[in-house]
């Protein structure tokens, strides 16, 4: 099994500051992570607060 890098918390604090105008070359080469991933959460996590984030991994 692959070892995740981060944790849900870190990627809903990732959006969030995307969310609040951090320019995106900045934050992902802050982070770390390729403009793909950074997407990839996105259209997984957008919007979601860290508890709902949690209900929706454990559903499904």
């Amino acid at each position: 099994m692959k070892h995740k890098r981060f944790n849900v918390e870190q990627i809903v604090a990732v959006l969030k500051q995307a969310e609040a105008g951090v320019p995106l070359a900045e934050l992902i080469r802050r982070v770390g992570i390729s403009e793909q991933t950074f997407y990839q959460w996105k259209k997984q996590y957008v919007g979601l607060e860290v508890d709902q984030v949690r209900l929706s991994h454990r559903q499904g």
